[in-house]
């Protein structure tokens, strides 16, 4: 069901490469997972080269359900564990099919290595880059992004509503979509996690643009001693009955 990105892909000036291999795509047995784990972990790689010429120091991991599992309306989740690293970039979010932004997203989580928080946002034609249509949402007190939750989203035919641990924390109408552009949300979307570091969102929360663009030398340092990786427990899609 699932796609593997290869290394030609690279947006929003990312610092790795994506690549194909055991090393950032596996499977574990991780504490707390119900029977085994997604684990998507970034790589040290100084020096590589992608196809098109670009040179990093990391490569790391990204799947998606192109073609093969699409979604309109209903309940998309996932259960997942992110690692304490400022500026890591991992993410479980929603693309529809076309020439972006027209296509529409769907962020159901974006963290950007502050424990404390996760975000969702929605982008389309009119909405999107810096969108408006965003929201931040705290953990309660006793825990963060290091344990396990339950991230979702749940899609009809007018609005669209963002779920941590079952806690609704944003909802986006058709009407407030359509204050900014046209609603794209009536159309399937296929299913993304990726592992990304650095790069413009990072940057845009923690201001670190060395030794790299949003990220620090101490998540390299983690990065090099095999200490960060993103594990999902399961992905899980319900119809809207």
């Amino acid at each position: 069901m699932w796609n593997v990105e290869g290394s030609a892909f690279w947006v929003n000036n990312e610092l790795q490469a994506y690549v194909d291999e055991a090393t950032t795509i596996s499977f574990a047995n991780p504490d707390g997972a119900e029977d085994g784990a997604l684990v998507l972990k970034p790589v040290s790689r100084p020096g590589f080269v992608t196809p098109t010429g670009r040179v990093t120091d990391f490569v790391s991991g990204r799947i998606n359900t192109r073609d093969k599992f699409d979604v309109t309306y209903g309940r998309i989740a996932a259960r997942i564990r992110m690692p304490d690293a400022v500026g890591v970039w991992p993410a479980f979010w929603m693309l529809g099919y076309g020439q972006w932004p027209d296509a529409g997203e769907i962020d159901i989580m974006e963290y950007v290595g502050v424990a404390g928080w996760t975000a969702v946002a929605m982008h389309g034609p009119g909405y999107s880059g810096n969108t408006p249509l965003v929201q931040r949402q705290d953990f309660p007190t006793g825990t963060d992004a290091t344990d396990w939750h339950e991230y979702a989203v749940e899609r009809d035919a007018d609005s669209v509503t963002f779920f941590v641990d079952d806690r609704e924390i944003y909802r986006v109408t058709r009407a407030d979509v359509e204050r900014h552009g046209p609603w794209r949300f009536d159309r399937t979307e296929y299913l993304i996690l990726n592992f990304a570091l650095g790069g413009t969102y990072p940057n845009a929360v923690n201001g670190i643009t060395s030794p790299y663009y949003g990220m620090p030398q101490e998540t390299a340092d983690k990065i090099m001693r095999g200490e960060v990786a993103m594990e999902v427990d399961w992905v899980r899609v319900w119809s809207p009955s």
